[in-house]
């Protein structure tokens, strides 16, 4: 019932997840950067889409990308 391979085997299958969400993440921010003016630019078809509001799509999808990677990384690291 309490077989100690079971536990090693489930955060082993944990690690690999949070490793390849790692890569994926980083792989993403690395685009996200590359392209950051032309995905979240100012956009011709949305004349009505103020500063403020760029601002904050902005701000939201880079502290949605700072999540994945702090959980990725504390998935990977904190198990050791």
């Amino acid at each position: 019932m309490h077989d100690p391979t079971f536990r090693d085997t489930a955060f082993l299958v944990f690690r690999a997840f949070c490793g390849a969400g790692l890569i994926f993440t980083l792989i993403a921010g690395w685009y996200l950067h590359r392209n950051f003016d032309r995905l979240l630019g100012v956009k011709a078809e949305l004349p009505s889409e103020t500063r403020g509001a760029r601002g904050y799509t902005r701000m939201l999808v880079v502290a949605i990308w700072m999540h994945m990677l702090v959980f990725f990384t504390m998935g990977v690291l904190l198990l050791h």
